[in-house]
Formats: C-alpha cells, structure tokens, sequence
C-alpha cells in the first residue's frame, strides 16, 4: 500500500472543544486527509468548524447520525452537505423513506452549489453495543444479522455503505460488494486502551478485513505526540499491505 493511500484510509477523530480540536488540525495538517466532526464538536461550534477544517484541507466527516422523520433528515443532510462535509452519516434503522430522504437532500446540496455529492454512509450497530445491549432495545437477533440487515436496506436506498465494526467489516464486504465504504470505528492499535469501545480490532486487521476507511480518535488524538502516534499507524497500514 502506498503512503498516500494509507493516508487516504485513516479518518481522526477529532471529539473536543473548538481551540484543542484548532490545536490538533494545525498539528496533523499536512499529515492526515481526514478528520470526524462528531456531535460534540459540532453542536459547539456548528457548520462553522467543517468550513475551518475544510479551508485547512481536510476532508471531513461530518458523524452526526441523522435518525428524524424523512423531511428532517433531507433538510438536515443537505445542509451538512453545503457546509462542506465529504462523508454523512444516517442510523440504519431510521428506515427506507428516511434513507432516501437522506440521498436527495445530499443530491439536492450537489445540484445547488456544483460540488461533487456528499457520501453518505449508514449506522448498522454502533460499536459501543454488543449482544447484550442490542437484546435490551428489543432487538434479539444476532449483532451481524442486525448489521446485515440494515446494510442492506441502506444499499437498497441510495446510500453509499455503511459504519459497522471491524468484526463485521469482512461479511458485510461480501455482502455489498466492492464500491460500497465500509467504515469502522473500534479501531485501536495493539497495546491501546479500549475505551467505550466493545468490538474492536487493529489497523491492519480491519483493513485486511474489507474496511474502507478507519475511523481512530484517542490513540492519535489523546497521544503525547499526535503526529507521530498518526504516523506509526501509516507505516503499520503500508507494512500490512505492501
């Protein structure tokens, strides 16, 4: 794997406040191509900071989980889309109509402003959850059935992939083939703290098992040194797969 694609790969994860999350995009500048604006940073600060990022160079992904009634979710999506963000996310189990909701709002932002389509991808089951917390929403099924299932209405609606976790990456590849994304977060190098994190796996493992793209926060963000905690996982993702 070349360099620039490693790059290309890995999504930081950037949950803080406006001055550190600044502080950590001017550090990786230059180093990473993407960022996460999840709902911490974003409900501080607004569309505001995906216009920052993206005026730094940054493709952003803009993780907000839009689950309303479709009408909602078409104005939402293409508002983020306008602001700039690359990569949407919407939870799967929002339904049909809310998915396809979701693609023409994005559709609607590229008509208006020119710009190439936000990507949007689908929330299967979050990574936090495992067997048991999944049983206690009502949902008794397998964690993988559960992913495949709503992977697939997702698919079937206009979205470009899903967010699953590493251990449902491969099947799930299988299952919507090679142009889908396939985003995971749960990813930690080996030796790091698990966090909130249930299923989890490396860098190199979640990419050889179908990842599209690799979503790491507090190993990078939380390290001494940022850049280099960045760049090891580089190097281990093109020593993987060279």
């Amino acid at each position: 794997m070349l360099d620039i694609e490693a790059r290309e790969r890995i999504i930081v994860a950037i949950d803080c406040g406006r001055e550190e999350a600044l502080d950590l995009a001017g550090s990786l500048s230059g180093h990473a191509s993407w960022l996460k604006v999840g709902m911490t940073l974003y409900y501080a600060e607004g569309p505001s900071i995906v216009r920052e990022f993206k005026d730094r160079g940054f493709k952003v992904f803009l993780d907000l989980k839009f689950h309303d009634i479709p009408h909602q979710v078409r104005g939402a999506a293409r508002s983020a889309a306008l602001a700039g963000a690359d990569l949407l996310s919407v939870h799967g189990c929002g339904g049909a109509a809310m998915l396809a909701a979701a693609r023409n709002g994005v559709d609607e932002a590229s008509q208006t402003s020119g710009l190439e389509r936000a990507r949007l991808v689908a929330i299967t089951v979050l990574t936090s959850m495992d067997q048991a917390a999944l049983a206690q929403v009502g949902v008794e099924d397998p964690v993988a059935d559960q992913a495949a299932r709503l992977a697939l209405l997702a698919s079937s609606n206009g979205i470009d992939g899903i967010v699953c976790s590493p251990q449902e990456a491969r099947p799930m590849r299988e299952l919507l083939g090679e142009d889908a994304l396939i985003v995971t977060p749960g990813v930690r190098p080996a030796g790091a703290e698990l966090g909130d994190q249930s299923r989890v796996a490396t860098p190199a493992a979640a990419l050889d098992a179908g990842a599209s793209h690799l979503v790491i926060g507090r190993p990078i963000t939380s390290a001494s040194n940022p850049v280099a905690a960045y760049e090891a996982i580089v190097a281990e993702l093109t020593a993987a797969q060279s």
